[in-house]
């Protein structure tokens, strides 16, 4: 071969070698262009579907049937509707605006609110992805925070049963989720200011509990107390209503907690099992302390417990481990019962089925309880016991804010309400039962 020959087969080599090398180039390109992208992941979505499910099934039938088997049988009807029509109205106002609120950007004001871009669900598409929620559509990530905006209006309604005209509570509950729900789960969850200061709510201590807690408190206030209230029976109809709804909230619950990893991994299992421990401690503490107080240990008093504790670690799940569950279940079935049984006494108020006695204190335990036992091998944050003291002072900030922008906005809301079309019924209507007197119907 001659000299051009060999010239000729080294310019070829060499182009070779580059174009491999591009070739080579291009594919890095490219993997770390896929890499970057947001994938949706299978598994993760799957876990979020059930998720949502499960909290959607805590509201009905779980919190309808909780609260209905708790009242009198002339108003089981009432207080059972007004969660599955919560249920709807909620899902409407997170369609056209609450998921705007919360989870858009709000630009200059995303500190304090989201904007308007998403209203409608506007540019929700099939394999968008949220970027709170990056391995699963946005439309699930969506659909799950509705499920929390569904419930909790609905627990609201415990704190106010047997004498709150329908109409009235329907457009309460409308101003209450866009006026006080959207913000403040934007400050937490949004990228607004609670959040970003860093204080700690997993699945909803303070956005959820608290908020319905003191919601719940100001409203029953606000409208005053039962007809014969502290006079009249006014026991439980049918604890087996109540225990088939303590149950289903308990299943739920673990689509409230671990759902709220929102992924199907480590993060998730420990969720879960921090909710299984807490709610069996708190459980059995009301138990035994009301055996203790009052010589025998009720129905009622297992399944509040029990419930105490699903809200208790509700804020802590993803960030605490066994032993703090453990802690925070005591709590809870200790503060709870003293909330439900002797706190609303003390101040005579008729929280009639203990709603701030059970989601606003078990929320505050909570909330304040996160600081002292978060771990940071499994939320990335140290509490108290390991040496980040101030983490319970930005607990405690949270709460307090969250109580005074409640209070405060649901005590304007109910007296505007009140001033133009009214809150309660009239007492005819409340002592024949708003079954029959609202709804026309009733409970054979």
């Amino acid at each position: 071969m001659g000299p051009w020959g060999l010239a000729a087969m080294a310019l070829l080599a060499s182009a070779g070698a580059a174009l491999a090398q591009d070739s080579t180039v291009v594919e890095e390109t490219v993997n770390i262009t896929t890499a970057a992208a947001p994938v949706i992941d299978t598994g993760d979505t799957a876990w979020m579907l059930t998720s949502t499910a499960l909290v959607l099934m805590m509201t009905i039938p779980g919190v309808a049937l909780f609260y209905c088997g708790m009242v009198r049988k002339k108003n089981v009807l009432d207080v059972a509707v007004q969660s599955f029509a919560i249920c709807a109205l909620a899902t409407v106002l997170w369609f056209v605006i609450g998921y705007s609120l919360v989870f858009s950007d709000g630009g200059s004001l995303n500190t304090y609110i989201g904007s308007l871009n998403k209203v409608f669900l506007r540019g929700l598409s099939l394999e968008g992805t949220h970027p709170l929620a990056p391995t699963i559509p946005e439309s699930v990530f969506m659909m799950f925070q509705m499920t929390f905006a569904i419930i909790t209006p609905a627990l609201i309604t415990g704190a106010f049963v047997d004498r709150m005209k329908f109409s009235s509570m329907l457009v309460f509950m409308t101003l209450w989720s866009i006026i006080v729900y959207a913000p403040i789960a934007h400050w937490v969850w949004g990228g607004g200011f609670l959040g970003g200061m860093g204080v700690l709510d997993f699945a909803g201590g303070t956005v959820v509990h608290v908020n319905a807690g003191i919601a719940g408190l100001v409203t029953c206030i606000v409208i005053g107390k039962r007809k014969g209230y502290g006079v009249d029976n006014m026991a439980p109809h049918n604890l087996i209503l109540s225990l088939i709804g303590a149950s289903l909230l308990w299943v739920g619950w673990f689509g409230f907690n671990a759902g709220s990893a929102v992924a199907s991994g480590a993060r998730a299992g420990m969720a879960m099992t921090t909710t299984q421990i807490a709610t069996g401690v708190a459980a059995m503490t009301w138990m035994f302390v009301e055996w203790i107080l009052r010589g025998k240990p009720s129905v009622l008093g297992i399944i509040s417990g029990a419930v105490a504790g699903l809200v208790a670690i509700t804020p802590a799940s993803g960030f605490v481990g066994p032993m703090g569950a453990l802690f925070i279940g005591i709590g809870a079935g200790v503060g709870c019962y003293i909330g439900a049984v002797w706190l609303k006494h003390a101040f005579n108020y008729d929280d009639s089925l203990d709603v701030f006695g059970v989601h606003g204190t078990g929320g505050l335990i909570g909330a304040i309880l996160t600081g002292v036992f978060a771990e940071k091998a499994i939320g990335g944050t140290s509490g108290l016991l390991e040496g980040n003291a101030g983490q319970v002072w930005l607990q405690v900030e949270g709460c307090l804010v969250t109580i005074i922008w409640c209070a405060i906005a649901t005590f304007i809301i109910l007296k505007v309400i009140d001033l133009v079309m009214g809150l309660r019924v009239d007492e005819e209507s409340e002592v024949a039962g708003l079954d029959i007197s609202l709804h026309g119907e009733t409970v054979q």
